[in-house]
């Protein structure tokens, strides 16, 4: 009776950018009898280990760290809803079109002041809103936010 082994190795690699490669090989064997199943795996095993480990070291394409990222649309094709306040237009914004417009979103109808945020942003990133990224604008838009959240509580909790 044929014993069938069947062995699988796989590795994925991080790559700058977000971005990650992975290779993975499989082989199937048939063994005569069941004496050499630990033998044979500890062989297959490294096998399929070294080759892999060879392989995975060719990346080919790396993305830049920019790939794939929105570029911020111009001023002018960006519809900007008529309560919100403006903070330096006189820059393009690194953040997502969408994250620029829930900053000022949010300035606009809770009544904050443009230049509070503006401190809020140069403490925490030490950069100035329109200069945030993706994630450091996701970041104040969370302060902003909970910011708003305490303020109603002190105000709901006062009679």
């Amino acid at each position: 009776m044929a014993v069938k082994l069947i062995a699988n190795y796989s590795k994925r690699l991080g790559l700058p950018g977000y971005s990650s490669h992975q290779f993975s090989v499989s082989v199937e064997t048939e063994l005569n009898t069941t004496d050499d199943i630990a033998h044979e795996a500890e062989r297959l095993y490294n096998n399929l280990q070294t080759n892999v480990d060879e392989q995975i070291r060719q990346t080919g394409f790396v993305p830049p760290h920019d790939y794939g990222m929105e570029t911020p649309a111009r001023q002018a094709d960006t519809v900007q809803p008529v309560n919100v306040l403006p903070i330096a237009r006189h820059c393009d914004w690194q953040c997502s079109p969408k994250q620029q417009e829930l900053i000022l979103k949010l300035i606009g109808e809770n009544n904050l002041d443009k230049n509070d945020v503006e401190q809020l942003a140069k403490q925490r990133f030490r950069k100035s809103v329109p200069q945030l990224n993706k994630l450091e604008a996701s970041g104040l838009i969370d302060l902003i936010i909970q910011q708003q959240l305490q303020d109603r509580k002190k105000k709901g909790g006062q009679r």
